[in-house]
Parts: C-alpha cells; structure tokens; sequence
C-alpha cells in the first residue's frame, strides 16, 4: 500500500513539474516584465463622462490582478492603447402598446495591443458587450454602474485572453 502511495505521488509531481509554463491563470510563457495602458478616449457619438477613465483602470486592474507584470506610465513591452467607439441604446422588446419594455447598452472598444518584444503577437480590433435593463429605467446611477460593471469585466477580459491567455 505504501508503495503505491509514493509511486501515485511520483507520478503526480513529475506530471505537474512537467507543465512548466503552465499557471493557473492561464497565461503562456511570457518574457514581458512590464505593461501600461494608455488612456482610452470616448470617440463615441453618445458620452457618459467618465466611461474613458472607468474602462482604463478596469483594463489595469485586471491585468495585474492575474499577471506578474508591472504597471507603468511608459516604456512598457506590453502596451494597450485604443479608443472607446460606441456607447448606444437601443430599444430591444416592446409591449403591445408598442412602448419599449428593454433596452440594450452597447459598448464597444477598439483595442490596439503591442508586444514590443514579439511582434507577431500585435493586433487591432474592436471588443464589444451589453447589457439590457428595463426601459422604464433611466441609465444613471446604480443602472448604469451595474451596466457598466458587466460590460467592462467582460471586455476587459475578452482583450485579456486574446493578448496573454495563450490556451
């Protein structure tokens, strides 16, 4: 019995030492020691002030909460840069009334990302979620914060898994 407990926690560590580039977080063998994300500017036809600032600390956050990369204001090998280009709201379900009973905000971001050191790895592209809530409500206060939590952890982390999550 003992030998088949220490032949069953060999074979557990070697299987494990075995995956050496693997982390929980799921992020490749990055030789990237810094980042920095530049200020994302509200090019969008409607602006809810603030919105820019909110989706550049979020993408910050996110970062370094499941990376080992260090935040910097400059010369960083990985840079996220871009533009807020849509916050829309649209009406999604009526009543037989013909009134709007859903609406739907839409926020999109165009997201350039640069690896300074492996080219290869750059892209620019649009990420883009939304969330509906009831149209009898106004999208202000804790509507639109929660909105904006939604939307802003699902795009954050969209752009996180295209850039780093090398599954």
């Amino acid at each position: 019995m003992r030998k088949i407990k220490i032949l069953l926690a060999s074979t557990l560590l070697l299987t494990l030492s075995s995956c050496g580039i693997y982390n929980f977080t799921g992020v490749g063998d990055i030789k990237a020691k810094t980042f920095q994300v530049n200020y994302f500017q509200n090019n969008a036809d409607i602006v809810e002030p603030g919105v820019e600032l909110t989706f550049t600390r979020r993408l910050q956050d996110l970062i370094q909460n499941q990376t080992n990369l260090t935040l910097t204001n400059s010369g960083g090998e990985l840079i996220y840069e871009g533009e807020i280009t849509q916050f829309r709201v649209t009406p999604m379900t009526a009543t037989a009334d013909q009134r709007a009973a859903q609406n739907r905000l839409t926020i999109t971001v165009n997201v350039r990302y640069i690896n300074t050191l492996n080219e290869e790895d750059n892209f620019e592209k649009p990420f883009s979620f939304f969330y509906d809530y009831p149209a009898a409500s106004l999208l202000s206060g804790s509507v639109l914060n929660t909105a904006l939590d939604e939307i802003f952890e699902r795009i954050t982390q969209d752009i996180f898994n295209e850039s780093l999550n090398k599954w």
